[in-house]
């Protein structure tokens, strides 16, 4: 399967202003791209690229007063398969856990597994461990919150989720993510592409969303708190702590998105 991904964001700065921008497929599915994602300017600036700390690939620029538009395009190829169930995924124990995962099992900015750890081991303590708690897990913020993107708000952390039990897709992950690091399960949190390839209609489009990815059974593994269900065509931009890790676009100053535009679809079905 191809599908053709991409964005368009376009802004106003008062004043020239310092941007970073996390926009480009993982490196996790370069192999996967029919030709590279170039991240294209309006008007041209120059980008200055390195990885962060997670390997995730950044870009910093200095956008002009006035209008700015940042904007990236590709097709990637696909099984087309959705994601993987391997529900005899096992937990592994803290002492043998790779050294590079043990990060995922500490507190951060939004997820405080100090405030949910008693609530974490209240509600999901008695299930077996594996992949079936943290199925349980995503069935329980699945279930408890309301989405509506007019509930977003920038500062909320997991355990206000909890407390508020409404959200976007963030903030459903962030839920998830705190309750398994709770646990003692490493769980990071995601973000790229997701599709409503293979859903009957009437559907809304794909979008940028929210994700996370749990350690079961040696290897990472892909959950979704906010859709439950498995997606085609979910490609990967960025991985880290949680959303404060990870931005789409950091801006350094003053500014108004005027137009963000997301494109992800079966490249059979464009024009």
């Amino acid at each position: 399967m191809r599908i053709l991904v991409g964005c368009e964001m376009t802004y106003e700065f008062p004043q020239p202003t310092p941007v970073i921008a996390t926009l480009n497929v993982h490196a996790s599915r370069f192999s996967d791209l029919e030709r590279p994602d170039y991240l294209i300017t309006s008007p041209a600036v120059p980008l200055d690229g390195y990885r962060d700390s997670f390997g995730n690939w950044c870009q910093r620029m200095v956008a002009p007063a006035g209008t700015f538009t940042l904007k990236t395009e590709t097709i990637v190829r696909d099984t087309g398969t959705g994601d993987r169930h391997e529900r005899e995924a096992t937990e592994t124990p803290i002492e043998k856990l790779p050294s590079d995962s043990v990060l995922f099992l500490l507190g951060s900015r939004y997820c405080e597994t100090d405030c949910l750890s008693n609530i974490a081991w209240d509600l999901f303590g008695h299930i077996p461990p594996g992949w079936s708690r943290v199925q349980a897990i995503c069935d329980y913020v699945h279930d408890r919150i309301t989405f509506g993107y007019e509930h977003a708000r920038a500062t909320r952390t997991a355990f206000d989720v909890f407390e508020e039990q409404r959200g976007v897709c963030r903030d459903y992950a962030h839920l998830a993510i705190a309750f398994c690091r709770c646990l003692n399960i490493p769980t990071r949190y995601c973000n790229g592409y997701v599709s409503d390839i293979g859903l009957p209609l009437p559907h809304a489009p794909g979008d940028f969303a929210a994700w996370m990815e749990v350690y079961l059974g040696g290897r990472w593994h892909t959950f979704d708190p906010r859709n439950n269900s498995s997606r085609i065509g979910r490609i990967l931009i960025a991985y880290g702590r949680d959303a404060a890790d990870v931005p789409l676009t950091l801006t350094f100053g003053a500014n108004t998105l005027t137009n963000f535009v997301v494109t992800t679809e079966e490249a059979a079905n464009v024009a």
